[in-house]
């Protein structure tokens, strides 16, 4: 779900586009994540890095996730500048 949120941060770019399979595999297995989109706030990114967890039982579940989510949607909008 993690990537999702990314791809739609990004405009539906492809991560890590301009590395082959085998690259990507190991970014992962190193423990890289991929960076927090230009106009992605902090809190939602913080959702993308919990379902990144390397430990299974230390991911975001899909309750927790909701839950997270729903009140970032409740909160007072913030604006962004996405043609900057």
């Amino acid at each position: 779900f993690g990537v999702i949120l990314w791809e739609i941060f990004t405009y539906g770019k492809q991560p890590w586009f301009q590395l082959s399979n085998t690259e990507v595999i190991e970014c992962i297995t190193q423990g890289r994540v991929l960076e927090r989109p230009r106009v992605c706030p902090k809190e939602v990114y913080d959702v993308m890095l919990g379902c990144w967890q390397r430990e299974p039982q230390q991911r975001l579940n899909i309750k927790e996730i909701y839950k997270i989510l729903h009140a970032l949607g409740k909160a007072t909008p913030i604006y962004l500048d996405i043609l900057g």
